[in-house]
């Protein structure tokens, strides 16, 4: 044989492709070795899955912060001066503790004025009723056998009284004689009693009390302030009861719904935490170039120490198809109502199918239709 015989006879053969399937460790996969075709040394690789069976998942990502699920704005009911502030951010108080109080002298003073009033206008109805009791029993006694008085501190009473002015028994009837006394001392009282407990009020007013356990996270003056009647003093917040807050960019908030699983990682930490969606903003807002949509997530367990604002990284499973026909979804290209491509590779030659497609997850898309368990497509083409 010549040697330009032999060089077209090596090119020939060069020019002819082996390809052949290198078996791996994994079963979902191999490696295609094929010569190049311009004569080159190194082999063509090519990657391929095996369709199994598996879980599909589908999760979206985002960032978010630790948040109280509840935060309370105190302030005084009244007006008045500072006296002292008896907390400061970060302090953790339990329900019904002091943390601020005004100068209560004032307001000591018109809830004694006010209980003296009370006192007052409780000894002239007394005096009063004793009036009408005497009176009754004058009529009562001036009667004739078997005729009806009218009973005391009605209109019977002032009659009654006239009846004694003009000596015993001077008329058998009763005529007006004025105002009732016991009615208008009875007034008296009543109005006294509202009064001690507005004065009441104010005095509670002077003190800013704790109405849940929490965390102080602002306190919004100091001694010898004066502060407005209802203006927020101190923030506290429940953080027995934290949360988290995220937003998501329209196009995974779509996904989201109260009730889907999420996994939680906190600041320098690795542990995950289980949460749960709790709310969806129904109303995005927009920074002018991406709408994102607000959402808050509740812990299952969370953990101890958790710090107002604290970053964490969230991770919600949006969609999950389990013990189903999968392919890696870079696999299948060209997806569009419910079928996509995937390159079959058969007798070391690779072809296009169409497949019917399911969940298309984040490592894996279900395949419903086109391919069976064992068979081999092209990982990424």
């Amino acid at each position: 044989m010549s040697d330009t015989t032999g060089q077209n006879a090596s090119k020939g053969r060069i020019r002819l492709i082996g390809a052949v399937i290198v078996v791996g460790g994994a079963v979902a996969g191999g490696v295609i070795g094929a010569l190049s075709r311009d004569g080159g040394d190194k082999p063509a690789a090519i990657v391929v899955a095996v369709v199994d069976r598996g879980a599909v998942t589908l999760d979206v990502a985002t960032t978010g912060a630790v948040e109280p699920a509840t935060t309370r704005s105190l302030g005084f009911s009244v007006a008045g001066s500072v006296e002292s502030v008896l907390v400061r951010p970060g302090n953790r108080v339990s329900k019904g503790q002091k943390l601020a109080v005004l100068d209560d002298t004032g307001a000591a003073d018109d809830l004694s004025d006010a209980r003296s009033s009370l006192t007052e206008a409780r000894a002239r109805l007394g005096e009063a009723t004793t009036v009408a009791a005497r009176a009754t029993a004058s009529a009562t006694a001036c009667a004739r056998p078997g005729q009806t008085v009218v009973p005391a501190g009605a209109a019977g009473i002032r009659g009654a009284i006239a009846a004694r002015a003009a000596g015993p028994c001077a008329t058998r009837g009763y005529p007006d004689a004025g105002g009732d006394q016991v009615l208008t001392a009875q007034q008296q009282v009543n109005r006294a009693a509202r009064a001690v407990e507005a004065a009441q009020r104010a005095l509670d007013g002077t003190v800013v009390t704790a109405p849940i356990a929490g965390t102080v996270v602002a306190v919004e003056g100091k001694v010898g302030d004066r502060v407005r009647s209802g203006a927020t003093f101190i923030s506290l917040a429940d953080t027995y009861a934290m949360q988290v807050r995220a937003d998501f960019p329209e196009a995974d908030a779509g996904a989201l719904v109260p009730g889907q699983t999420a996994t939680v990682s906190l600041a320098d930490s690795e542990d995950l935490y289980t949460a749960e969606v709790a709310q969806v903003d129904p109303a995005g807002t927009s920074d002018g170039t991406l709408v994102r949509f607000g959402v808050v997530l509740a812990f299952a367990d969370a953990p101890d120490g958790l710090l107002v604002g604290q970053s964490a990284q969230i991770k919600v499973r949006t969609g999950e198809a389990t013990d189903v026909l999968r392919v890696p979804s870079t696999a299948v290209h060209d997806v569009s109502g419910g079928s996509g491509t995937v390159l079959l590779h058969v007798a070391n030659r690779s072809e296009e199918r169409v497949v019917t497609v399911g969940l298309r997850g984040d490592r894996y898309t279900e395949i419903t239709g086109g391919l069976e368990q064992g068979d081999q497509v092209v990982r990424s083409w």
